[in-house]
């Protein structure tokens, strides 16, 4: 008994020792998965200050002398003290990724609406068949699309316009839209709409006046992410555009020519790239938080 008694307060400071190791092992794992994760946007960062001499050097420079002149050679496009840039339509780059992007999200929320509110309240044959089929876009190899896209677009006159990546964009924001959208319009309660049934709405004022209202910051996590997801596409503006409608995810790899390789203006077109999304993000945070977490508590 005394034995037992004894070993009591060795048991006591046993559990918080085991605490303190297990939070500093999970604090340690965390600092390592952030490193991993932000050292490829640092090094794209300082590259994109450096010279070339600077970037070339073996072994890599910590400590240099930062240079503005890569980000400059990407508006003004001439010579520069060290640098000549033989991409001086970068700008236009980054107003077709704009363009491209804003015009492919706002189609395919109007499309989308109508669709996920279908899909969420409406019972018809084949339903969660054809909610199926949409959803398979997302997954089907983007080869199986380009290539008849790519024809057809030769036929119809689409090649190498904003229109026409607006479009095949729908692939991907499409699918992504409706079955976000109809998510959140499934966690809203039915009552709600039966009242303003009863109230004199039709299916349409259900949907702009209750619906949509209730689920904006679905609606605008929705937005967002679709953005960022047009904004990254790669795979289809470079099969389907050319010089005059390249978005700056293909305009990035123009500084790659059999001459040589612009290191730093890659790496700040990449930077000036990564720009909107990071602002976007941080502007409507507290939209995507929440937008993600609807439904998440009943």
């Amino acid at each position: 008994m005394t034995t037992a008694v004894a070993a009591l307060p060795t048991v006591r400071k046993a559990v918080p020792t085991r605490q303190y190791v297990r939070h500093v092992v999970v604090a340690l794992a965390a600092i390592l998965l952030l490193a991993w994760t932000v050292f490829p946007f640092f090094w794209i960062l300082l590259t994109s200050l450096k010279s070339p001499g600077d970037i070339l050097s073996v072994p890599p420079k910590f400590v240099f002398t930062p240079t503005i002149d890569n980000y400059a050679a990407l508006v003004i496009g001439e010579q520069r003290g060290q640098y000549s840039s033989t991409r001086p339509d970068f700008p236009l780059f980054f107003l077709n990724s704009l363009i491209i992007s804003l015009g492919a999200v706002a189609l395919s929320v109007v499309a989308g609406i109508p669709a996920a509110y279908a899909l969420a309240r409406f019972e018809f044959p084949y339903k969660n068949g054809f909610a199926f089929v949409l959803m398979s876009f997302r997954f089907v190899p983007f080869i199986a699309f380009v290539i008849p896209l790519y024809l057809l677009y030769q036929r119809l006159g689409l090649y190498n316009t904003h229109a026409g990546l607006i479009f095949a964009y729908q692939l991907i924001t499409l699918p992504f839209t409706i079955w976000m959208l109809r998510s959140f319009f499934m966690e809203i309660p039915t009552e709600i709409q039966e009242a303003a049934k009863i109230d004199g709405c039709s299916w349409f004022g259900v949907l702009t006046r209750v619906i949509l209202p209730l689920s904006l910051p679905g609606v605008a996590v929705t937005v967002i992410l679709g953005f960022m997801f047009c904004w990254n596409a790669f795979n289809y503006p470079l099969m389907l555009a050319g010089r005059q409608t390249f978005p700056v995810t293909v305009g990035a790899i123009q500084f790659i020519s059999y001459e040589q390789v612009l290191w730093g203006q890659m790496a700040a077109a990449t930077i000036v790239a990564a720009l909107p999304q990071l602002l976007l993000s941080l502007m409507v945070q507290k939209y995507i938080v929440r937008g993600l977490t609807m439904g998440a508590v009943r």
